[in-house]
């Protein structure tokens, strides 16, 4: 069965560096786009970054670009987000999202509703 889970979120301070990771398995994964996203209590839920099929290209929402760092491992079916100097407005919880993307394979789609599969999420809280 098709299941994302997410891995690395926890409690830091503010200026420190965390890595998350989400595990993907139970299909082929050819062709699905990864995202990740981020839900902040009493917020909707937005775009932090994506990454096409084949990693060439990437997106970033402008509050975490130049800070966050997305990449993917198809061989492991992995991919992560790295986050540096992270502040408090980036406590939330981070969701991996995947979607296939054959029907525009070279574009970063930024809707929640454009992906079909979904994580749990992992807690980030980040501390002032």
């Amino acid at each position: 069965q098709a299941q994302l889970v997410e891995s690395g979120g926890g409690l830091v301070q503010a200026g420190v560096s965390l890595r998350l990771s989400c595990a993907a398995s139970g299909r082929p994964w050819t062709n699905y786009a990864m995202g990740w996203f981020r839900q902040a209590p009493g917020k909707e839920r937005e775009f932090v970054a994506g990454i096409n099929w084949n990693g060439g290209r990437t997106d970033y929402a402008d509050s975490v670009k130049g800070r966050f760092t997305i990449s993917r491992d198809h061989a492991k079916n992995t991919v992560d987000l790295q986050m540096s100097s992270l502040k408090p407005e980036d406590t939330a919880v981070y969701y991996c999202a995947a979607r296939d993307s054959r029907d525009n394979p070279f574009t970063i789609v930024t809707a929640t509703s454009d992906y079909e599969y979904w994580g749990q999420g992992t807690q980030v809280t980040v501390s002032s």
